[in-house]
């Protein structure tokens, strides 16, 4: 669902009546349509009556007013002609108008139909091999104290410890009745028919057709059977534990319902000290505890029972509700299916009758929402208090459903039926989004598989915070995990900031993979690992925008701008790209992918021809200009097969020179010609036999033109490209007689890498580098890669500042104008963006509560500066670390780690200041080609960012 922002108005598609449409097609169509009808008349475009006609702003307001009221506001009136207008002419016409409202409303209807919670990746499948062929009745979840461990109890009596991947770490049987010993052995030989967690004590309940009840303790790796309470007079066959959370010394409440149709009720009254009285004498095994003797442990615990709640067959279902002091509890009865019964048994019990009774039932309190299955196959869904006629009967299901859950987080509900199909319902909706038959390999042609009585555990809440939500199904001795959606998904529709505020959001939120800046609407989107896409005000950092679920659940890894600044094109993990409306958020176009490959980098040409590199190896092509269908096809006309023996992970182009850049995970650039789409130039960092071994040497990272340098005449056959590898930032002359024209290492560690280039494109006096500590460096690259370098000298260019932008690493800087000032852009897989001044002021971070100006600069310096003083204080730095703001901080290291060497290097460096800089340029520190390749070799062999942003694992 769209959500406008107040301050455009709302969106067109709604303020637009078919009264309204008519009027604006007959005014379109009308011969007086203005200036442009005259204009098309003289050239011969428009030939006959009742042509469409071009409207331009003006005419276009004037048209609106008068079709739907003379109150309407220019900026809603702006807004709306700047989206339909998509390609920038400055008119739009009467099939552009409909061919954007036919998008908005087919988006409006894909955007509200909500997407199943069940991921699409493979269920994790397992086999409970000591389970010696049986069922699994139960599984539950410990996650206190952590890790996350699993236990499944079979229907036999086997009782199997799993990690959270499923990975057996322990079993343990039963133990059986003394009485019945044999060989030193008491094995179990009865059935169990349910399990649960008792949270509080840490202790698994399990039920037996013994008539009796083992308590396992769980709260150490060695689980143990603690306490078996026997001698009931009915088999319990549903279990049911509550205990609150938020006020432990209220006395838990374990819960029995059986064979009969009663229920048993057992109140803990110190589960501190333990659930019974201690033996007084020790015995061997568990401690045993006769039924009839329960008076005993009066001071421990109390009982109560409530027979009769059903008819025969007995409860297969129980649960608790502590707010109303409710049990609920099912049957299979047709005359008591469902009952909902107050423990104090002073009003009138809720019963529902359902043909062929009841299998299985859940009920969330929030919602109100009761939902049942059973033989006849249907899923149900019955309010609260009524009992006489379901809210909704959903079919589908082609055998008896076993297991029912409520999904509250997306309001979504979850079904399994016994031939191993799980329906996924939207309960506002009722209808089914998704339908999964689950292999299981016990599964066979013709057979319906044999289940435990609860195949279900659904886990959404009371989770470590790094763990997905989740759902296990269990099938005979199987066990398959699911994984969900955390929260509700559209079908890739944009919500905007209605009224909220987004302080904590984006730097807690998901990674983020990329960043760029729009110059035209003065905004920055952000992309993010879980695929979704945020544009924010570059003036306020309000978030203007949001696009949900942009590729699915694939994550999401490039951005890029078409030719006009008005579309944004993004690029996932999967290979899929995607072209979206910057105003609307609407998906314009959907591109074909090549080979499934990913995506690593985009670029857009003058003319809107889109290109695309990535581990395909390939350059492929879209011509997103004359596209005018959802889906474009793919263009493989450049010549690029096997030209790249590497995944391509950067792309740059240079207009001014007609020509593009590529270089790839094994070190190569290769200059290519825009006109011939055929290779022109292959570029290689310097190496020397024995020092650098070619199966080392480190990716190419970024690539940069300098594009003032490539316009101008007399700068265009010096250093214009500038590319990263390895630390060592080289700038390239593509076109004049050599090709180096300097190097040097620009992070401040030894062994790290920049992952990010930018620069100030209108003079090219700055280069900003990011590298994979965070730290964001700005050079003075004015006179610098001007001349020829000599190939044994590393000379470094004047830094300017230096200074640590985000936790972890920089994967993209931009240098951008706003009023008049320049201003740096800074992502990070921190999960952050920030905005901060090239003298290193920082201006916020996009989605803190609360908003900038970013005019005011007195505001923001001053705020950053303290800020900046305490994270310095905090790591210890010195009061003239701090003062040298504007110092050269840090100095890049000597990669030989060579004592002379670094005396020699850094001596003048560190104690130059900027206002010397302008007089003077300091010496520059020198580093030998071998050097740099033993620091190039040195690289590879660290891990660093590029591996956990998953670019160079592939290779």
């Amino acid at each position: 669902m769209k959500i406008c922002d107040p301050a455009c108005g709302v969106s067109p598609a709604e303020k637009l009546s078919p009264d309204h449409l008519q009027l604006l097609r007959n005014a379109f169509m009308s011969p007086k349509a203005g200036v442009q009808t005259h204009e098309n008349r003289q050239s011969g475009k428009n030939r006959g009556r009742n042509e469409e006609h071009g409207m331009k702003f003006q005419e276009f307001r004037e048209v609106l007013r008068s079709v739907i009221g003379p109150d309407i506001e220019d900026t809603w009136v702006e807004r709306f002609f700047s989206e339909v207008d998509i390609s920038c002419t400055g008119q739009v016409r009467w099939q552009q108008l409909c061919s954007y409202l036919l998008l908005e409303y087919t988006e409006r209807e894909r955007a509200s139909i909500p997407t199943p919670a069940l991921l699409d990746s493979q269920p994790q499948i397992r086999h409970c091999s000591h389970n010696k062929r049986e069922p699994t009745v139960r599984v539950v979840a410990v996650s206190h104290p952590p890790p996350l461990r699993y236990i499944s109890v079979s229907k036999g009596g086997q009782i199997t410890v799993w990690n959270s991947s499923l990975h057996i770490l322990k079993t343990l049987g039963l133990a059986g009745d003394p009485t019945e010993e044999v060989a030193n052995t008491r094995r179990f030989r009865g059935w169990t028919t349910d399990a649960v967690y008792m949270g509080n004590c840490h202790m698994v309940a399990i039920a037996t057709d013994c008539r009796d009840l083992h308590f396992v303790n769980v709260s150490t790796a060695s689980v143990f059977e603690d306490v078996h309470l026997f001698g009931f007079r009915s088999v319990p066959t549903a279990l049911c534990y509550w205990h609150d959370v938020q006020c432990p010394e209220r006395s838990p409440l374990l819960l029995m319902g059986d064979e009969k149709g009663g229920v048993h009720l057992m109140d803990f009254l110190n589960p501190s000290k333990g659930l019974f009285k201690n033996p007084s004498k020790k015995q061997n095994g568990p401690h045993r505890i006769f039924f009839p003797d329960l008076g005993e442990h009066s001071n421990m615990v109390s009982y109560r029972h409530i027979p009769n709640i059903h008819q025969e067959p007995g409860i297969n279902r129980v649960m608790f509700e502590p707010n109303t002091n409710v049990i609920m509890t099912s049957s299979e009865s047709e005359t008591t299916s469902l009952v909902f019964l107050n423990v104090t048994l002073k009003w009138e019990p809720y019963i529902w009758k359902i043909n062929q009774g009841t299998k299985c039932f859940d009920y969330n309190a929030s919602l109100q929402l009761i939902v049942t299955g059973g033989c006849d196959r249907a899923v149900r869904l019955w309010t609260r208090f009524v009992t006489t006629r379901p809210l909704a009967t959903l079919l589908g299901h082609r055998a008896t459903i076993l297991d029912v859950a409520i999904y509250h987080p997306v309001e979504q509900l979850f079904s399994y039926s016994r031939d191993a199909e799980l329906r996924v319902w939207d309960i506002s909706t009722h209808h089914c989004l998704k339908s999964v038959s689950l292999h299981f390999p016990c599964l066979q042609p013709g057979r319906i598989p044999e289940h435990g009585n609860f195949p279900f555990l659904l886990l959404s809440h009371t989770l470590p915070e790094e763990t997905q939500p989740h759902l296990v199904v269990g099938c005979k001795d199987y066990l398959a995990l699911l994984n969900l959606a955390k929260m509700r998904r559209g079908g890739g529709g944009w919500l905007t900031n209605e009224g909220r505020e987004f302080g904590p959001e984006i730097q807690s939120g998901p990674a983020l993979s990329c960043a760029l800046y729009n110059p035209t609407l003065k905004q920055v989107v952000t992309g993010h690992a879980d695929s979704s896409v945020s544009l924010w005000d570059v003036e306020t950092g309000r978030r203007r925008l949001q696009i949900l679920n942009a590729h699915g659940e694939e994550e999401l890894l490039c951005l890029a701008l078409d030719s006009s600044n008005r579309r944004l094109i993004t690029g996932a993990r999967n290979g899929t790209i995607k072209v979206w409306n910057l105003l609307n958020g609407l998906n314009l176009h959907k591109l074909e992918p090549v080979a499934n490959s990913e995506v690593t980098k985009l670029t857009c040409l003058h003319d809107n021809k889109l290109l695309a590199v990535g581990w395909s190896q390939r350059i492929a092509q879209y011509d997103i200009a004359a596209a005018k269908d959802l889906y474009v096809r793919v263009d493989m006309s450049w010549k690029s097969s096997g030209v790249h023996k590497s995944d391509i992970l950067a792309v740059c182009q240079c207009s001014a020179l007609g020509v593009i850049a590529t270089a790839s995970h094994d070190g190569e650039v290769i200059i290519w010609r825009l006109e011939t789409q055929g290779p022109l130039l292959h570029l290689q960092g310097e190496t020397k036999a024995g020092l650098c071994d070619s199966r080392v040497v480190p990716p190419v990272d970024s690539l940069l033109f300098l594009q003032h340098r490539a316009g101008n005449r007399k700068l265009r056959n010096r250093g214009v490209l500038v590319s990263s590898q390895g630390g060592y930032l080289s700038f390239w002359s593509i076109t004049g007689q050599t090709h180096t024209y300097g190097q040097f290492y620009a992070p401040g560690q030894q062994g790290e890498r920049v992952l990010s280039l930018s620069s100030d494109q209108a003079k090219n006096t700055l280069l900003v580098s990011g590298d994979t500590t965070g730290w964001l460096q700005i050079w003075d690259i004015s006179h610098y890669a001007l001349d020829i370098q000599h190939e044994s000298v590393c000379e470094r260019p004047t830094l300017l500042q230096s200074w640590k932008a985000h936790r972890t690493g920089l994967v993209t800087v931009e240098v951008l104008e706003v009023a008049d000032r320049l201003f740096i852009l800074t992502a990070s897989a921190d999960s952050a963006a920030g905005l901060w001044t090239k003298d290193g002021d920082h201006v916020g971070s996009f989605g803190q509560e609360v908003m900038w100006n970013v005019a005011d600069a007195a505001a923001y310096q001053r705020e950053t500066r303290n800020n900046r003083r305490e994270d310095t204080d905090e790591k210890g730095r010195s009061e003239s670390d701090r003062v040298g703001a504007n110092k050269v901080r840090r100095q890049a290291p000597d990669p030989t780690n060579s004592q002379t060497s670094q005396e020699q290097c850094s001596s003048e460096a560190l104690s130059t200041s900027p206002a010397e800089n302008d007089q003077e340029q300091p010496q520059q520190p020198m580093y030998l080609c071998e050097d740099f390749c033993q620091t190039l070799a040195s690289c590879c062999e660290k891990r660093c960012l590029f591996d956990d942003i998953d670019h160079s694992n592939h290779s």
